[in-house]
């Protein structure tokens, strides 16, 4: 069965492919590899460091490295990619992240890992801009949002699945295989993307200079801040977890791979259910998203004694995750003709949120107010991104009355 809907860059027509699920499918995978080498990298930081001769402060430098490759590639290889068909981009992409992912199992010593960790992240923000762009031009406008979750579930199951068995095969044959592993996912996107994804020509109106156009949109900024800043208390807690766990939970180190997994299937139901509310009403659901994670993150330190309430705590942060869909989608919408480098930021301001959450998560540990202290800091985190989409909000409805008798949009 073939879906089209109208092309979201101007003078683009519709893509039309005969198995739209299977293209999906295909870009999932990709992001399904993404996943992997991201989340599992946080779980085999002593392998890492046992096996490069290091402490675990020093090997955690390699995530750092990869969020850094992120943040920098995302825009720089959107730009430059301008001009090129979008299914031949997304082969560069996937390519030089199995290719990085692939020497980073080889690498010869720490430093070379901190090199080609930071060379893995450069794709990643660009192949899932570009992803997300494909699959909501296969369907129906009021169908996007649900396209793009789709693409990202293989994000989501990554930490579900793909981290488990990642973790589980670098303690039995070494943490080498495991980026072996991802490498040959890396490998099998590019044979799925190859087979099924549309070859559509380039947009013979795409530029360097009209993606950096998006720069000038003070709603992307804005959208951007939602993402650095209010989804930066997921992380906050997310990367403390295990340590919770084990010090206030008083659980077992088995227990720790459960309850991540917990996070996982929030996650992934969350990208299953919430876009079908964000196609309906978009910004409505994003403010609703940040809401509940206020809540739901104050909530955590009084769920920490008992594993049972901290589970289900830490099933509705995973779900909260949701919001990276929906930013995606509307920086698809503010973002003008500059869809590409828009979508692309996305991941660069999660990746930020992936710093900062942790980083301010750290000082209040370390100020002595707990290892529980984290969901504090993530509420008041998830406040800060509620207060920005507030902002823009406003600027937008400022915007909408500022038109001689124009009507507010459904994203208002």
């Amino acid at each position: 069965m073939t879906s089209a809907a109208p092309a979201l860059d101007p003078g683009t027509p519709p893509v039309r492919a005969p198995h739209v699920g299977l293209v999906i499918l295909a870009l999932a995978v990709g992001g399904f590899a993404i996943g992997t080498t991201e989340f599992a990298s946080m779980s085999m930081l002593p392998l890492f460091a046992q096996g490069l001769g290091i402490d675990a402060p020093t090997a955690g430098h390699a995530i750092s490295a990869y969020a850094l490759g992120v943040v920098v590639g995302a825009p720089i290889i959107t730009v430059l990619g301008a001009r090129m068909p979008r299914r031949r981009l997304l082969l560069l992409l996937m390519a030089m992240f199995t290719v990085f992912n692939g020497l980073t199992g080889l690498s010869p010593s720490y430093h070379w890992m901190l090199v080609f960790r930071f060379l893995a992240g450069l794709p990643h923000g660009a192949y899932f801009g570009v992803a997300a762009l494909v699959a909501s031009s296969l369907v129906p406008p009021n169908r996007r949002t649900r396209a793009v979750g789709q693409m990202f579930l293989g994000l989501t199951v990554a930490t579900i699945v793909g981290v488990p068995l990642a973790t589980w095969l670098g303690q039995l044959v070494g943490w080498r295989w495991s980026f072996a592993l991802v490498a040959l996912l890396g490998v099998a996107t590019m044979t799925a993307v190859l087979a099924f994804a549309p070859d559509t020509p380039a947009n013979p109106n795409a530029s360097p200079l009209r993606e950096l156009g998006a720069l000038k949109r003070s709603q992307v900024w804005i959208t951007l801040g939602i993402g650095a800043i209010g989804f930066g208390g997921m992380f906050a807690v997310y990367t403390y977890l295990a340590d919770i766990l084990l010090s206030v939970t008083h659980m077992p180190l088995s227990t720790v791979p459960w309850v991540m997994g917990i996070f996982g299937v929030g996650m992934t139901l969350g990208n299953m259910v919430i876009p079908v509310f964000a196609d309906k009403a978009l910004m409505r659901t994003a403010g609703a998203l940040l809401l509940w994670a206020l809540i739901v993150l104050a909530i955590f330190p009084f769920t920490a004694g008992n594993v049972w309430t901290l589970g289900v705590a830490v099933f509705f942060i995973g779900v909260s995750g949701a919001l990276g869909t929906v930013l995606q989608t509307r920086l698809m919408d503010v973002a003008g003709d500059a869809q590409a480098l828009a979508a692309a930021l996305n991941h660069s301001a999660f990746n930020t949120a992936n710093a900062l959450g942790p980083f301010l998560g750290g000082l209040a540990i370390a100020n002595g107010y707990g290892w529980t202290s984290p969901g504090w800091v993530g509420s008041g985190l998830a406040l800060g991104g509620l207060l920005l989409w507030g902002v823009s909000v406003a600027v937008e409805r400022n915007a909408t009355a500022a038109q001689a008798g124009g009507p507010c949009n459904a994203n208002c």
